[in-house]
């Protein structure tokens, strides 16, 4: 299985960044965990600060485990249970600031069940390690939340359905090739191609899909929202699009970014950001792909952090 990493920086001198997007199918409040192999070494080290010209993280996984460096812990915790940031309750606030390292490796006698596994099911692998290691406690409630609807907007969907794939393209190589995002991996198969890439700047962010399903699509408006969403479209096709907004805050699920330069003030003044170029996400989604969010209130299942504290010494 090809190792997949995915990085993610931001540097004062930097226009764009990219992120390839992890797109999930099994959530893990949902896996038995019990069935899952554990990992048999887990590295937790403070990530060494990179100065306030750069920011940056990087996750993954690796034949033998997974990796990430540079995220906070409250990323970590998010990805390990694959929920929304209004699905985790009672985090303590240091979780948010705390930027580490951490590399999991299975047993060597293990290493061949992790390519039987999606690649969710391979970060929910983390819990067990975060109950061990931050002497984490949780249970499952159901709380009333308000949430988000995702439903055709005035004149229907902008979408543009994507092209069947050509049985007959050539398979690209190893070298220049991305794992596919939500599928175990298949040795002697050529991986897929990742469904959206998003890029990050001071205009804004942009997400580009191309054959994406709508599902990858509510996950990731979920994951930059930090909010349930829930789809209502009734689309069932794959579809190319791009979608640009402007966040309330400059994040990426969940991450604080450092503000951009935007050059030297004018001489004599002080120095003013540029207005935005990109319209709020509830502007954008009517006008540029034909759909909109509506806000209601409903149970679902929430997990709230009885108990966590610092992560023990290596």
């Amino acid at each position: 299985m090809v190792p997949t990493v995915y990085h993610f920086c931001m540097r004062a001198i930097a226009s764009t960044v990219a992120l390839l997007l992890l797109t999930s199918t099994v959530c893990a409040q949902n896996t038995d965990l019990k069935n899952l192999p554990q990992f048999d070494v887990v590295s937790i080290r403070p990530h060494q600060d990179e100065g306030m010209m750069r920011m940056g993280f990087q996750f993954g996984t690796v034949p033998d485990g997974v990796v990430f460096k540079g995220g906070t812990l409250d990323m970590l915790i998010h990805m390990a249970f694959d929920v929304p940031r209004d699905r985790i309750l009672n985090e303590p606030d240091w979780v948010r600031s705390s930027r580490i390292d951490l590399d999991a490796k299975v047993a060597p006698e293990d290493a061949p069940k992790l390519k039987t596994l999606t690649r969710q099911q391979q970060w929910a692998m983390i819990v067990p390690a975060l109950e061990d290691r931050c002497a984490l406690k949780f249970h499952h409630e159901t709380r009333e939340l308000e949430v988000y609807t995702l439903v055709l907007a005035k004149g229907g969907s902008k979408l543009k359905e994507a092209a069947p794939a050509d049985p007959h393209a050539s398979a690209p190589s190893p070298g220049n090739s991305t794992d596919s995002l939500d599928k175990p991996g298949s040795p002697g198969q050529p991986p897929a191609a990742a469904p959206m890439m998003l890029m990050m700047n001071q205009s804004g962010v942009t997400v580009k899909g191309r054959s994406a399903t709508i599902d990858s699509f509510v996950q990731m408006l979920s994951q930059q929202m930090g909010a349930t969403i829930v789809d209502k479209t009734g689309l069932t096709g794959k579809y190319d699009y791009e979608l640009a907004w402007m966040p309330d805050e400059m994040n990426l699920m969940g991450m604080p970014m450092m503000p951009m330069p935007h050059g030297p003030p004018p001489q004599g003044g002080s120095e003013q950001p540029p207005p935005p170029t990109a319209p709020s996400i509830f502007a954008a989604l009517p006008e540029q792909v034909g759909l909109k969010l509506e806000t209601h209130k409903e149970p679902v299942d929430v997990i709230v952090i009885d108990h966590m504290e610092q992560p023990s010494a290596n």
